[in-house]
């Protein structure tokens, strides 16, 4: 029995069950009971918490990662500690990863593999820009949802987990795609997460990894040293500009990769407009120069500086460069005179030296019999310092006496203990010794405890609040954008705050109010062809219910499988728990075959949350109507038998054109 299941966390979390383990953690599906949801808890393995830096840096990689919120990254609710244990508080994915995705299915189509990256790209590009790396892409870390759409996972973790930079068996499973200067133990940034991510679709697009070994080590030096199949030359069906994007987020020299995620969506948005388009870069920029020596000798510093100089001597002209002649002492005049001209300077230069000095003397005589002036001193600012440094600086020392107030002051400026004021003023001037400077200690910033407003009215919150928004000068913000689905608080009522009930409030502090929108609205999956247990399955996994079923004659459909449902699938999102009405076939009362069908789940355009779709099996027009985007994709089931040709439009748009088989092969 694992010790945590049972176990309550902070008087908050109860531990359900284990749903998965890592190298450096633990993983436990729980249930917030402050919030009434289920979440996902990742808790550090008891060795690792034992390091009391290693635990430092969790809790800090931790706490920077938890302020990362975009759709395409799994969001962190909470992190703490209760006694040895170490967590963080996730949401609940209700998924599969990316790498048991492309195990069931082999490797992936090109506009799967297209649809999947762009998606990581956006995470990596909203962590970059918070300046987080992730350094640990890779498909067990990427979730794959049922409406099509992926989330990034691990990257507090990440960070924490290859700081070390230790290729050992243990990190087999990440070594496949660790960038050069990864393998290297170099100095990491955003770079080595678009290689990883450019690994990521080498392996969806060719259904293998670039690199394969035996050990860690040995995977790693590949990484370093060798160059990886074109992924073009595994499937030939891969378009040959999705292959040079491919190609330049793994390029090893960090020069030629994408600068940034951004760069690399540009790329990947134009070749969904266009997959024909021509990018302004060729195969041969991405791929080092190749060498005729690829070994060659090294030689030592000291051969090198004897063959520098050996050249410098080989390169000199052979004839030296004139000088000009000196002057021979043998050409020397003696001057007429009997004394010297240098002996003259030196008689004069010694008796101008013997008057200044005659005139220095004087002066420090006259001075001696003069009273001493007071000296005067610049009093210097003490602001910041405590009184203990302020006594043992130079300019205080011996000069100054410092006496401090008994009267505390409160400073915004100015730490508790710390000089917030003094008298005299710095930069004074005074004169004299025994000289006194009085000061006042801070006693902080005066501050105020924040409100619990959970589950209370934007008309309640600004009657609680307003004590301490005119007291502190505060600011209340409760903006549209930062409005969150929520199954527990009602709708239009506050769901949390930053800062938290009980944190420090300071004057001119900004309140933000995050309110909820209600439980969050879901898609209408399709249960057409579905047995009516089988449906009431797949509509419970989706938040839904069955409701009422009715039975009629068809000759499109066995006996026993739903031929029609209300409301139908794709159209608009509907409540958590909404039934829905079905009727099935009681079969063909003549006895008569129905067609073959074969599902077909369409790719939507990102960024997109509403279009036309006009779908065309053959000459026949099968769906003509406005569609909801959001989701990424849209199911949608085919009839007929043998080899058809589909269409698929979404504002005007193609976003499908293939051959279809319906039917057994």
């Amino acid at each position: 029995m694992d010790q945590y299941i049972g176990k309550m966390l902070d008087n908050r979390y109860e531990i359900l069950e284990r749903i998965g383990m890592g190298g450096m953690a633990v993983v436990y599906k729980a249930k917030c009971h402050r919030l009434n949801r289920l979440v996902a808890i990742k808790i550090l393995k008891s060795d690792l918490a034992q390091d009391e830096d290693f635990r430092r840096r969790f809790n800090a990689e931790s706490q920077a990662v938890a302020q990362l919120s975009h759709p395409n990254i799994v969001s962190v609710y909470d992190v703490s500690k209760g006694g040895d244990i170490e967590y963080i508080v996730m949401e609940l994915i209700d998924g599969i990863t990316l790498k048991q995705y492309m195990e069931k299915r082999g490797h992936l189509n090109w506009r799967e593999s297209l649809h999947f990256i762009t998606q990581i790209m956006r995470g990596l590009s909203h962590a970059h820009s918070r300046g987080i790396v992730h350094r640990d892409i890779k498909p067990q870390n990427i979730m794959v949802l049922r409406d099509g759409s992926v989330k990034v996972a691990d990257f507090g973790i990440a960070c924490l987990e290859n700081s070390a930079q230790t290729l050992t068996q243990e990190a087999l499973g990440s070594v496949h795609y660790i960038s050069p200067e990864q393998a290297r133990g170099d100095r990491t940034d955003a770079r080595s997460d678009i290689y990883s991510a450019g690994v990521v679709l080498y392996e969806m697009l060719a259904g293998r990894l670039p690199f394969e070994g035996d050990s860690a080590v040995s995977v790693a030096i590949q990484h370093l040293s060798s160059i990886p199949l074109a992924p073009r030359e595994v499937n030939p069906e891969i378009p040959e500009q999705l292959e040079l994007i491919c190609i330049k987020a793994m390029a090893p020299d960090i020069q030629r990769r994408y600068s940034s995620a951004d760069e690399m969506i540009l790329d990947l948005e134009a070749f969904r407009k266009n997959p024909g388009i021509s990018l302004d870069f060729e195969m041969k920029d991405l791929r080092p120069e190749e060498v005729d020596e690829p070994t060659m000798k090294l030689r030592s510093s000291a051969a090198h500086a004897a063959e520098g100089a050996a050249a410098h001597r080989s390169s000199a002209p052979v004839r030296e460069r004139e000088r000009p002649r000196r002057r021979d002492y043998d050409d020397y005049d003696p001057p007429e005179s009997g004394v010297s001209r240098g002996r003259v300077a030196l008689i004069v230069i010694a008796c101008v030296l013997a008057l200044a000095l005659a005139g220095v003397m004087f002066r420090s005589i006259l001075d001696s019999f003069r009273p001493a002036e007071p000296e005067y001193f610049t009093v210097p600012s003490l602001l910041g310092d405590t009184v203990a440094e302020a006594e043992a600086r130079a300019d205080i020392r011996d000069i100054f006496t410092i006496t401090t107030s008994g009267q505390a002051v409160n400073s915004s400026e100015y730490g508790v203990g710390e000089i917030a004021k003094q008298d005299p003023a710095p930069g004074v001037t005074r004169k004299g010794d025994n000289l006194t400077i009085t000061v006042w200690l801070s006693a902080g910033v005066e501050t105020g405890t924040m409100l619990d407003l959970r589950d209370k009215s934007m008309a309640e919150v600004t009657v609680l609040m307003k004590p301490l928004v005119d007291k502190y000068d505060l600011k209340i913000e409760a903006v549209e954008e930062d409005k969150q689905y929520s199954d527990e608080v009602t709708d239009g009522h506050v769901i949390s705050t930053e800062p938290a009930a009980n944190a420090v409030l300071n004057t001119g502090d900004t309140i933000r109010i995050i309110l909820s929108k209600g439980p969050q609205p879901v898609p209408v999956i399709s249960v057409l062809n579905l047995q009516p247990d089988v449906a009431k399955t797949m509509l419970q996994l989706a938040d839904l219910d069955l409701g009422d079923i009715e039975y009629e004659n068809s000759t499109e459909a066995e006996a026993g499988l739903i031929i029609r449902q209300d409301p139908a699938a794709g159209s608009s999102e509907v409540a958590p728990g909404t039934k829905i009405n079905v009727v099935v076939s009681n079969g063909p009362e003549d006895g008569s075959a129905r067609l073959d069908t074969e599902p077909l789940t369409l790719i939507l355009p990102a960024g997109k949350t509403e279009g036309k779709l006009v779908v065309y099996q053959g000459s026949e027009c099968l769906i003509s109507q406005t569609i909801d985007c959001t989701p990424g994709s849209y199911f949608l089931m085919l009839e007929g038998r043998g080899d058809g040709h589909v269409v698929a439009y979404l504002d005007d748009e193609v976003i499908f054109d293939d051959m279809v088989h319906i039917g057994e092969s």
